[in-house]
């Protein structure tokens, strides 16, 4: 592999216990908690940064992707805390010949709590390819070396119904749903985005657009209603979760002479999430798959940019002992006993 990337995946699915009652047992009977264990796993995972164009004069597409590869870790719930390490492995990585080279720095905070969860993400991506624009008489896809995108932004969700429905047991494993329930969600997002290129972005030189940006940015406030359900059977479950709304954005882009433009759009926003696995009191394996998908418009263009998340793993769970009962809150103060 010669892609030059490194993904450090940090999440914290269980970071609410260290500040109240979410050690207690759940009183109700259809959520159960694993607050008294902690876990170990391997994990294999792969984040992604893509986007495209679409000339609603003529319809006509061109999407980006980077060339990168899954990455491979373990991972600790310990202390309430759920912590991720993964590193890059050469696996589904598209020839470079082919398709180039991509740098990838990808940084993410997990957070689930019972009624809540939050996603904090810092992506810097360059070197795309697009699998929709071939290069004229050549076997070779356009390649953009020069092309740079950066993606920051806080995501959070509210679950209306923690009783009947847990996202902890569905993306985290730290609780296990008992029986088939849903609730409806409410989704926020704050989120600023930058692609930008050495020459025009989506002017591949076949035709297929006469767009001449050169820079875009654009900063979105969204809030989006939705729901989520989980079916169980025994010990095997699936579930999906599904927001989306109208998104607020603020537009900056510069054509290939240097003239900038500044504009306020209202577009859309809308978050995914799907997962299936299997999970007992000593054992759990499953995949979950989320992406948070954003639009805007701008002259006769819309512009979209997805990131997703693929994670396939399995682990093993064990009771609680020693030190190990203590939550991160409580460390400080045992370290100073010492």
């Amino acid at each position: 592999m010669r892609i030059v990337a490194l993904v450090f995946g940090l999440c914290l699915p269980a970071v609410v216990p260290s500040f109240g009652q979410e050690r207690d047992t759940l009183s109700h009977t259809s959520i159960k908690s694993y607050s008294d264990y902690f876990f170990i796993w391997p994990v294999l995972k792969q984040r992604s940064l893509n986007f495209g164009i679409r000339d609603r004069g003529d319809n006509r597409i061109i999407g980006y992707k980077p060339n990168n590869a899954y990455t491979l870790g373990v991972g600790a719930h310990v202390f309430d805390l759920s912590l991720e390490f993964t590193f890059a492995v050469p696996i589904r990585e598209k020839n470079p010949s082919i398709f180039g080279h991509s740098r990838v720095r990808d940084f993410q905070i997990n957070a689930l709590g019972r009624s809540w969860g939050a996603d904090l993400f810092v992506q810097r991506y360059s070197g795309f390819y697009s699998d929709n624009a071939k290069i004229p008489g050549f076997y070779s896809y356009l390649v953009r070396p020069d092309m740079a995108a950066r993606n920051v932004g806080i995501t959070g969700t509210y679950v209306f119904q923690p009783n009947r429905y847990s996202l902890r047991s569905a993306f985290a494993f730290s609780e296990r749903q008992l029986v088939s329930g849903g609730s409806p969600l409410l989704s926020g997002t704050l989120n600023g985005f930058k692609v930008v290129g050495d020459s025009a972005l989506f002017d591949v030189g076949d035709g297929a657009t006469d767009n001449g940006v050169r820079k875009l940015r654009y900063t979105t406030l969204s809030l989006a209603p939705g729901y989520a359900y989980t079916f169980v059977r025994g010990h095997f479950f699936a579930s999906g979760a599904l927001t989306a709304g109208p998104a607020h954005n603020w537009v900056y882009h510069m054509d290939e002479d240097g003239r900038a433009l500044h504009d306020i759009r209202f577009d859309v926003f809308a978050s995914v999430r799907v997962g299936a696995g299997y999970s007992t009191d000593t054992f759990f394996a499953g995949f979950n798959f989320s992406q948070q998908s954003r639009t805007v418009r701008f002259d006769d263009l819309r512009f979209t940019n997805n990131t997703s998340t693929f994670r396939l793993l399995f682990g093993f769970r064990f009771r609680e002992f020693g030190i190990l009962k203590k939550s991160a809150a409580d460390l400080p103060r045992e370290l100073l006993l010492l």
